[in-house]
């Protein structure tokens, strides 16, 4: 397991609990790569608008109102 930030953890555990049954080492390689990025700083909005469908496709249905919020609040935060 890699080190992640407070943020990243809460992130990571929001995912988990409402990824699909079966979806959730999916769910673990692309939050990986994402904190991966946000580390190196290539991290941006292009990426993440990149990713959404990705993780829209390993959340459950009546999740996705959820995630969709706190991407849009994470994407807030985004440079470019």
């Amino acid at each position: 397991v890699m080190d992640m930030n407070e943020g990243q953890k809460m992130f990571y555990e929001f995912i988990m609990n409402i990824a699909k049954e079966g979806k959730k080492s999916d769910a673990e390689k692309i939050l990986t790569t994402c904190f991966k990025k946000q580390e190196e700083g290539t991290f941006d909005k292009a990426y993440l608008e990149g990713v959404m469908p990705k993780l829209r496709e390993i959340v459950k249905e009546e999740e996705i109102d959820k995630l969709d919020q706190a991407m849009n609040h994470f994407a807030s935060h985004l440079k470019g």
